[in-house]
């Protein structure tokens, strides 16, 4: 079957997956880059007559216009074949000194509901903006270093993501001397695009940069309603920066990301004009950042990710692989240990019993007497040698830290005259701040430790003192620190350091934060924590793949709940013991095993041993996406599929039997996203494998029976 009449079949499905007529730049068929991105190669086109530049990839097409200013006149989805802008707008926008510019633009649009191409022929440039000069462009570049710990990652992922580069240079009005530089990635397989800008300061005066706008885009809007709206549809557009601090979503925290209405728009249908159309990608605060001579100012980094449907399981598998591709360090997913006590023969007993069952990385946890701000020689050196330890027997050891919600030394040191997230918190633009980053790195470089558990790390707060030595006040003061903090995890992603951080930190070096989070969920009794367990993966897993979600196994008491929500003693509950490993690493998702030990007999070793050579036989596809098809309930069984067209194991389906009688089911497994076409060898655990036939909407009819409170899994090839 070809690849057009597959895709045409595809149009009954319930999946949303008419975006799957893909029409690349010169219109012709194509294949799903969420199955084979190897066609889609970007590359930096330039118009005959000079007076265009463009980025494409066949998924997606900016286009700049160079004259007689640079500004963008199409960006295309080129899957759907729609325009994502309706009006011409600046690259970016300054405020230096007080006085604020554009950089590039054109000016003359009549309307702003659509862009006539004949239209831009007419356009003027912006008097008072920069000015485009030249561009040059070459390929992706890694904005810092990784040291890939490949021991703990599923497959080996290029860094940077391969790609191309457009840097399109802009001299200041007045002839003063300052250049501004719009940068632009467009990845290879990926309707993505990066964006940021450099303001170079080339005088021999400083310079203020107030603030800036690094992208401005008037997109088309995905709703047109007269009324006004709590909950406003943004466009088909998914915008990320690296500005992201604060909380365990996304997109909910992405702090450099505003849709906004446009003033322009004056003939919008909303009659107020309050359509949130508008985007611009800017600090909420400041930077008020000084750009001394000869220095430059380079802004954070803004995501854009063309969406080519509206099914919510199409949508996100197109966020896990952005994510994958601009943060690969994500998909290192080391089996950890949460070592309940610091004490070295405690710490030892862990490491032991973490080598005979296969676990990779331990954690000196909150409450475990571990103080990462110690500076006592003697106990840095002891500490030294239980990583030596634990490294001998194949174990890197790590600690917990609490940055936000806790006190400086003085109060002088914590963040002033604005409201802290979490009640008080540390300046990092303060003294004690600088010395506690300095702090951590130093220990962790001296003891060699293998993770950074960071709780509560910067959330976003503002300081307004003017007495701190490393910001000014107010203005500065979230940008600072932002650069503080994420500055220390940069230089851990470069040690091979692996970062445990319950914050959206993923683009700045992050590995993992909380895959579902409520503390007193593993205070209950434990039959309620193995459905609430499944449920929290099922729903953590839209948006962020298994790798960069952790879960919590109370093997000891853990915020109350007594015998009855814990473990210990683990042979007495050996049964949910062994149910919450299979919960865990059947969805490749880690969890933070809380205790003294993993294994209290030989029966216990040997079934934590199982599951732990289960995850890593199945590594890589266990790491894979999840296709979510039934969420728990403890009404029926409940399952859910790994797929990836590009390994072997092309799919894996666990199904969890919750009920006290044996359920016997032919379920319909969809395997579009296994990249399998007519037909699929299916083999439950080690039985031999059994061959079906996809039907014409890619699924198959798989007969499964699952027996009481048990599970059971099929590997697809």
């Amino acid at each position: 079957m070809n690849n057009r009449s597959r895709q045409s079949r595809l149009l009954g499905l319930s999946l949303g997956l008419l975006a799957l007529l893909a029409v690349s730049s010169i219109g012709a068929a194509a294949p799903d880059w969420l199955i084979d991105p190897s066609p889609f190669k970007a590359r930096v086109a330039v118009s005959a007559d000079g007076r265009d530049v463009a980025l494409e990839n066949g998924l997606v097409r900016r286009v700049v216009r160079l004259v007689p200013n640079a500004a963008t006149i199409a960006y295309d989805n080129l899957i759907t074949g729609e325009s994502m802008i309706r009006s011409v707008r600046p690259e970016a926008q300054v405020e230096i000194d007080g006085a604020a510019y554009d950089v590039g633009g054109l000016t003359g649009q009549p309307v702003h509901n659509y862009l006539d191409a004949a239209w831009v022929e007419r356009l003027e440039a912006q008097p008072g903006a920069f000015r485009f000069t030249r561009f040059s462009t070459g390929q992706t570049k890694e904005r810092f270093p990784w040291k890939k710990r490949l021991e703990w990652m599923p497959q080996d992922l290029p860094w940077p993501a391969p790609g191309v580069s457009l840097t399109l240079e802009f001299t200041a009005p007045n002839n003063f001397a300052l250049a501004i530089d719009v940068h632009y990635e467009l990845f290879d397989g990926l309707p993505l695009l990066s964006k940021w800008i450099v303001v170079r300061n080339a005088s021999d005066k400083p310079v203020r940069l107030n603030r800036f706008i690094s992208e401005i885009l008037a997109a088309v809007e995905s709703e047109s309603i007269v009324d006004d709206s709590s909950t406003w549809q943004l466009p088909h557009l998914l915008v990320e920066t690296d500005y992201t601090f604060g909380g365990m979503s996304g997109p909910n925290h992405s702090a450099g990301v505003f849709w906004v209405p446009d003033p322009l728009y004056s003939s919008q249908v909303n009659y107020n004009r309050l359509t949130p159309c508008l985007l611009e990608c800017r600090p909420p605060l400041g930077p008020d950042q000084v750009i001394a001579p000869g220095s430059s100012f380079e802004s954070f980094r803004a995501f854009e990710l063309a969406q080519d449907t509206t099914e919510r399981e199409r949508k996100t598998l197109a966020v896990r692989r952005m994510y994958r591709a601009v943060a690969p360090w994500v998909t290192e997913n080391p089996v950890l240990m949460h070592i309940r006590s610091a004490q070295p023969d405690a710490v030892k007993l862990a490491i032991d019993q973490c080598a005979e069952v296969g676990f990779e990385l331990a954690v000196l946890t909150f409450g475990s007497g571990f103080n990462f701000e110690s500076r006592d020689p003697n106990y840095q050196a002891q500490i030294k040698e239980l990583v030596d330890y634990g490294r001998a027997r194949g174990v890197a050891l790590g600690g917990y830290s609490l940055l936000a919600s806790r006190g400086a030394e003085t109060n002088a040191d914590n963040t002033q005259s604005v409201p802290a997230r979490y009640g008080v918190m540390p300046c990092l633009g303060a003294t004690w701040g600088s010395n506690y980053l300095a702090q951590l790195q130093h220990f962790m470089r001296f003891a060699g430790l293998g993770v950074l558990e960071h709780d509560g790390s910067y959330p976003g707060d503002q300081c307004a003192s003017t007495n701190h030595p490393f910001h000014r006040g107010l203005a500065d003061s979230q940008w600072v620190q932002w650069k503080a903090i994420t500055g220390l995890y940069q230089w851990c992603r470069s040690q091979g350091v692996y970062l445990n951080i319950p914050d959206w930190y993923f683009l700045n070096g992050g590995s993992k934060t909380g895959m579902g989070y409520r503390e007193v969920n593993w205070s209950l009794p434990r039959a309620y924590q193995e459905i609430i367990e499944r449920q929290n993966i099922f729903d953590g897993t839209w948006d962020k793949t298994p790798s960069m979600g952790w879960m919590f196994v109370p093997l000891t008491e853990y915020h109350g709940g007594g015998a009855e929500a814990t473990i210990e003693p683990l042979k007495d509950h050996l049964e949910h013991y062994e149910q919450r490993l299979a919960n865990l690493f059947g969805a490749g998702v880690i969890a933070c095993y809380r205790g003294p030990r993993l294994y209290d007999t030989d029966e216990t070793k040997a079934v934590v041993k199982r599951w732990v050579d289960f995850y890593k036989r199945h590594r890589p596809i266990l790491n894979s996406d999840i296709i979510h098809l039934r969420r728990a309930d403890g009404r029926d069984i409940d399952y859910i599929l790994h797929v990836n067209p590009a390994l072997k194991e092309k799919g894996l389906l666990m199904v969890y039997n919750p009920l006290d009688r044996v359920v016997s089911r032919t379920l319909t497994i969809p395997l579009y996203y296994t990249g399998l076409t007519d037909r699929a060898a299916v083999r439950e655990q080690d039985n031999p494998a059994r061959t079906f036939a996809l039907d014409r909407q890619y699924a198959i009819a798989l007969p499964v029976q699952v027996p009481a409170r048990g599970i059971t899994w099929f590997v697809i090839e």
